[in-house]
């Protein structure tokens, strides 16, 4: 098939009479009831369950090689490539499927709030909660934008078109197909809406660093006093939650690029896990789950319709959609400044890393390559409790090309606007996973303020003597002995086998990043 093909099957598809394109919310919000796909909470907003894929399907993800990716993607378990052929007849079938629907849902927007660099994309669904999803997730047009508005990249998600792997040449009846050439991602087999809104940050990932500007899978926001602060973390490690601060405005919650102006969020809204969500805890994410937002998977008190979010019957990834405009405090648009701090997020299930430690330069080049944490129940299919896990960049899974780009650029951008960088653990303390806690949210909540806030850039440090990393010895409103992790745990020497089981990963895992610099290489924990 050439692309002559491919455009006019899509626009055949465009142009039949099932076509629903760009409806309001509240239409959106009618469709999904009158199509029994949802229901209404007591919050307004509608509820969606998505059956036995309740995370993204990482092994169901292919990028088709071809003349543009073949010698870009940085191929591999991640990145896994696939033959244009079977992306030809797989989108083919997908096509005369949605035809033949008696509704199919429509969504033009962008991707990109800096109208410099704004990738227009078009989201076509089968389902009318993924459409109102969409429409929530990524940047709405205004009228005189719709009225040029030409995609340059085109999502078409068709969940109940399972595929046949035999037949077919995927892995299972799931498939997330990326082609730059065709300039289309196909998803089908899955209803995790996730997929669609990760799906256009690849092609992000992919097509920024060519205009050498660095994407990042991160959330930011702003203080009073125009500083900026970046907050990478694979998904679980508290990006949305602590970016939105009632102090700060928030600028976005995963996904961002940062240009010679400034940094800039890729996305018009928010995509929060919900899992023990209360208002004392999270008030500007409870609040903004209200009419026009989708809950995910989250359990519903069947007279009351309140949503239970301690209930993790389905899965512990539960997860509620909203536009920024949904969040009282935030920067509109979504465009800042060069950022002065930069944190990086981990949830530690081992117990071992400090909550918080301040890094040089050469220790943020090797955490940031590293993208340590511990994978978290529900993220993906088939997980089930913590599970260590070195995530490149923070976001392998949505990268493209080689982490060595994003890990130069971030590097030089570090130096260029002399950057504060922090090691923050949200992960347990006292012991490992089933042992110990999860660290407080207060304790997280202070040490950040501090961080941002400039108070640690002086203080007494005390060198962990296993990771090699500087401990604040004191930070206001978190107990001096929660600090050090060593100090928390009632077995000495479990902690120390631990914490070097937890070094010696490091270690290993490092050693595929053999072109780096002697300086960032031994940057790590100092235990091997």
């Amino acid at each position: 098939m050439n692309t002559v093909m491919k455009t006019s099957l899509l626009e055949e598809l465009l142009t039949q009479k099932n076509v629903r394109q760009n409806l309001s919310v509240a239409s959106l919000v009618e469709k999904v009831l009158s199509r029994n796909e949802g229901i209404l909470s007591n919050t307004g907003a509608v509820l969606a369950t998505t059956g036995k894929y309740t995370g993204r399907s990482p092994e169901d993800k292919f990028i088709v090689k071809d003349s543009i990716s073949e010698s870009k993607v940085d191929w591999g378990k991640v990145n896994q490539p696939i033959e244009e052929e079977i992306f030809e007849k797989l989108y083919a079938k997908v096509i005369g499927h949605l035809k033949e629907k008696d509704e199919v849902f429509v969504f033009d927007g962008f991707a990109g709030a800096d109208q410099n660099y704004q990738l227009p994309i078009q989201v076509i669904n089968e389902f009318a909660w993924h459409n109102l999803f969409a429409k929530q997730l990524f940047i709405r047009p205004t009228e005189e934008q719709y009225a040029s508005h030409d995609p340059s990249f085109t999502v078409i998600s068709a969940p109940t078109f399972k595929a046949d792997p035999s037949v077919d040449g995927t892995n299972s009846e799931a498939f997330i197909l990326v082609s730059f050439k065709h300039k289309v991602i196909l998803i089908g087999g899955t209803e995790y809406a996730g997929e669609i809104k990760k799906s256009i940050f690849s092609i992000m990932n992919f097509l920024l660093p060519e205009q050498n500007i660095l994407s990042m899978h991160c959330s930011a926001n702003v203080g009073n006093e125009g500083d900026v602060a970046l907050f990478f973390g694979l998904s679980g490690t508290g990006k949305t939650t602590l970016s939105a601060d009632p102090y700060r405005k928030l600028i976005g919650d995963d996904e961002h690029a940062w240009s010679s102006s400034g940094v800039f969020n890729i996305e018009g809204g928010c995509y929060a896990k919900c899992i023990n969500l209360s208002e004392e805890k999270e008030p500007q994410i409870f609040n903004a789950i209200r009419f026009g937002s989708v809950l995910e998977n989250v359990v519903l008190e069947e007279d009351s319709r309140t949503p239970d979010y301690d209930n993790t019957t389905l899965t512990e990834n539960t997860r509620a959609a909203y536009p920024l405009e949904h969040i009282e405090n935030i920067v509109d648009p979504s465009i800042a400044g060069h950022p002065n701090t930069i944190i990086f997020l981990t949830a530690d299930a081992s117990g071992t890393l400090p909550p918080i430690s301040k890094l040089t330069k050469e220790q943020a080049m090797y955490h940031f390559l590293s993208g340590y944490t511990s994978k978290l129940a529900g993220t993906e299919r088939g997980v089930t409790e913590p599970q260590a896990t070195f995530s490149a960049c923070f976001g392998a899974p949505f990268l493209p090309l080689p982490p060595a780009t994003y890990a130069k650029m971030l590097g030089e951008k570090i130096d260029q606007y002399n950057t504060n960088v922090f090691l923050i653990n949200t992960g347990w303390t006292g012991g490992s996973y089933g042992v110990g806690n999860r660290i407080k949210l207060s304790y997280t909540r202070a040490m950040v303020h501090a961080a941002l806030e400039g108070e640690l850039n002086k203080v007494e440090t005390i060198k962990d003597e296993i990771f090699g990393l500087e401990i604040p010895a004191h930070v206001a409103g978190v107990p001096d002995e929660v600090l050090t992790p060593k100090n928390t745990w009632a077995d000495k020497e479990a902690y120390e086998s631990a914490a070097k089981e937890l070094a010696s990963k490091f270690h290993e895992n490092f050693t595929k990043f053999s072109h780096v610099s002697p300086e960032i290489a031994s940057a790590g924990p100092s235990y091997k």
